[in-house]
């Protein structure tokens, strides 16, 4: 496997992805920056990886966020 020096997300999964944002932001946060209803009815871990893995255009942006975070620290 080749090496992605610049890339963030590299080996990143994204169930920690989400722990990390969770950890960071509320749910409340995360839904008023990435309008998605798993994150504003009865949000959890679990319906959110289900979703935002059938979800291309959503997982985009969750993944944007994680990187607007970890420039932040």
């Amino acid at each position: 496997m080749m090496e992605q020096p610049n890339n963030p997300l590299h080996g990143v999964k994204l169930a920690t992805i989400l722990e990390e944002l969770t950890e960071a932001y509320s749910w409340d946060y995360l839904a008023n920056q990435i309008n998605i209803n798993c994150f504003k009815s009865n949000p959890s871990i679990t319906s959110s990886l289900k979703f935002l893995r059938r979800t291309p255009w959503a997982r985009e942006k969750v993944e944007q966020l994680y990187i607007r975070l970890l420039k932040n620290n």
